[in-house]
């Protein structure tokens, strides 16, 4: 799976439009980077940027970034609101597609040690990647600002996770880097039925982790109870993760509740929205739709989309772009302005136009490609297109059956079925341009030059290695396509007896994909040197083939039987 990061560094510098300019530039110029926003503010004196991309070219955008900032801005004369510590003052990175927050905190490490050893400017971790508890927090951090720099950098207790620890001439021109790795913050406002900022902020306050002061007597305009310590006491509000407040906009005439979720695994849009609704309602206002600000990854409106089918009593096992649609139409994203999924979600954004073009291309333009001269695509990936298609048509004889008139009771087992056939699908399209891949890879593997000792040896390596991928994907699609045939058992057995032809259809399909997928791994197999690994790989090869043969037999007799009755 392909892994994408986020990275939203916050440069000390607002209104100076050409050193914005030369920022932005050089993180542009590394491949496969995609700048997403710059939002400048002047009294702030402070710039914010986003771009997103593969874990390595979004560090290295970073690190040439920070690298800049550094160069062009002087935080001897920097002034402004907002609290700053460095001319690059914080650099998180966050997970958005493929990868672990683990994995984005040891990124985060890694940056933070080469912008400190290599720039040497004094670098402190906080968030996932900190190293000690009280480094966390980026308050404690960046306490004393820039003005206390200096000190700070001579307590042995703030001595900077990476970088000099002395405030040298070039750490005052550069100040000091806090890098971290966090997760995905939404931007999300709720459109109210009313003008009442009043109204709206009362419905905040009920939805965010803050939630209100409490008071003695009434609600509103008791006095406040305080601590011991003499602090407002709060009531906490109903969801985790999630700041906000209400507010009017004068654009649109209507009060908003203004979200930040700061942690979409923990709460989710559809959530807040759900909440807003169910807590407007209780004070006799509507909510009438929502905006997102900024991008989105994919993951969380496929979520929405599929609770909101749920509600339904629908099956979800639907393609992305109906899912996106439903999400839409159900958070009201489209209320106030189009909703292009384009532009505001992530992996669209930074979408490779020639990526996946088998599985883009038409039915037409995949056959014509395979008849061609061309050895790829060959048989690995028209087996893997065989096997999509085989637990597509088990996905759809679920969803017909879950939507069937009178069979009610039945829809959620059958929906959690299509979802599941939905899933093998999705990763037996994604093998279709993967066999192809693995195929030009061991191509490009015996064009490497072999003049040398040294280049014989990368050259043997780099063709083993391409031969193991070529053995492991279709592999993978024999795995799948077998797994994906418990689906068609189960339709057999419970689905639709309409379309008991069609479940048919996909069972053969998915044997013809996994005995066409075992015909690529035992060709390649005979040019891999690790006999052991070959002998396991065919034993499990031989397995599947028996299990699938056995299934499918299941299968259609099953589909037999029910035609002739």
């Amino acid at each position: 799976m392909d892994q994408i990061i986020e990275c939203v560094p916050n440069f000390s510098e607002g209104n100076n439009p050409e050193t914005i300019r030369q920022i932005t530039e050089v993180i542009q110029s590394v491949d496969k980077v995609r700048l997403i926003d710059v939002d400048a503010g002047k009294a702030t004196n402070r710039t914010v940027v986003t771009f997103v991309g593969p874990p390595a070219a979004v560090c290295e955008a970073a690190f040439l970034a920070v690298q800049k900032a550094a160069q062009l801005i002087d935080m001897r004369t920097h002034k402004g609101a907002h609290p700053r510590f460095g001319a690059t003052d914080v650099l998180p990175l966050v997970p958005v597609k493929g990868i672990s927050m683990e994995e984005t905190a040891s990124l985060a490490r890694q940056l933070a040690q080469r912008i400190g050893e290599e720039l040497h400017i004094p670098v402190y971790c906080y968030e996932n990647a900190a190293f000690e508890e009280k480094r966390k927090n980026l308050a404690n951090c960046r306490s004393g600002e820039y003005e206390g720099l200096s000190q700070k950098l001579s307590q042995p207790e703030w001595k900077p996770d990476f970088g000099p620890a002395l405030f040298n001439e070039k750490v005052a021109k550069s100040g000091a880097t806090a890098v971290s790795a966090r997760n995905f913050l939404v931007a999300y406002n709720i459109n109210l039925n009313t003008t009442s900022t009043r109204w709206a902020n009362a419905i905040a306050f009920d939805i965010r982790e803050k939630g209100r002061v409490k008071r003695e007597g009434h609600p509103l305009t008791g006095k406040p109870l305080k601590d011991a310590n003499g602090q407002p006491v709060f009531q906490p509000g109903l969801l985790k993760g999630v700041k906000g407040i209400g507010w009017y906009i004068e654009e649109y005439g209507i009060a908003q509740l203004s979200f930040n979720i700061t942690d979409i695994n923990q709460t989710t849009i559809h959530q807040t929205f759900e909440a807003a609704c169910q807590r407007a309602e209780v004070r006799g206002i509507r909510v009438t739709g929502s905006e997102l600000v900024g991008v989105v990854p994919l993951q969380a409106m496929l979520d929405a989309g599929r609770h909101f089918l749920h509600k339904q009593r629908r099956s979800a096992g639907v393609s992305d772009e109906e899912l996106i649609k439903i999400a839409v139409k159900s958070l009201g994203l489209d209320e106030l302005g189009p909703f292009d999924p384009e532009k505001k979600i992530i992996e669209y954004l930074i979408e490779d136009p020639v990526s996946n073009q088998l599985v883009n291309s038409s039915v037409r333009n995949f056959i014509e490609n395979t008849a061609s001269e061309s050895p790829a695509p060959g048989g690995g990936s028209a087996s893997a297109c065989m096997g999509a298609m085989g637990a597509a048509l088990g996905v759809m004889v679920a969803n017909l059956s879950a939507h069937k008139r009178g069979w009610d009771e039945q829809w959620e087992i059958f929906a959690q079925w299509a979802e599941k056939g939905k899933a093998y699908q999705d990763q037996l399209l994604q093998l279709v341009d993967e066999d192809a891949n693995a195929f030009n890879a061991i191509l490009s593997a015996f064009q490497l030059p072999k003049n040398t000792e040294h280049e014989k040896r990368h050259r043997q390596d780099a063709i083993q290695n391409a031969t193991r991928y070529a053995i492991e994907v279709p592999l993978k699609v024999m795995q799948l396509s077998y797994q994906s045939m418990e689906v068609m058992k189960v339709m057999a057995d419970l689905g639709n007896p309409n379309s008991i032809s069609d479940v048919g259809v996909g069972a053969i399909a998915a044997r013809a994909a996994v005995m066409g997928a075992a015909l690529n791994v035992r060709i390649n197999a005979n040019e891999f040197s690790d006999k052991n690994y070959i002998d396991s790989i065919l034993n499990i090869v031989t397995e599947i083939i028996t299990k699938t043969n056995q299934l499918e037999e299941e299968i259609l007799t099953i589909v037999y039987r029910q035609m002739q009755s």
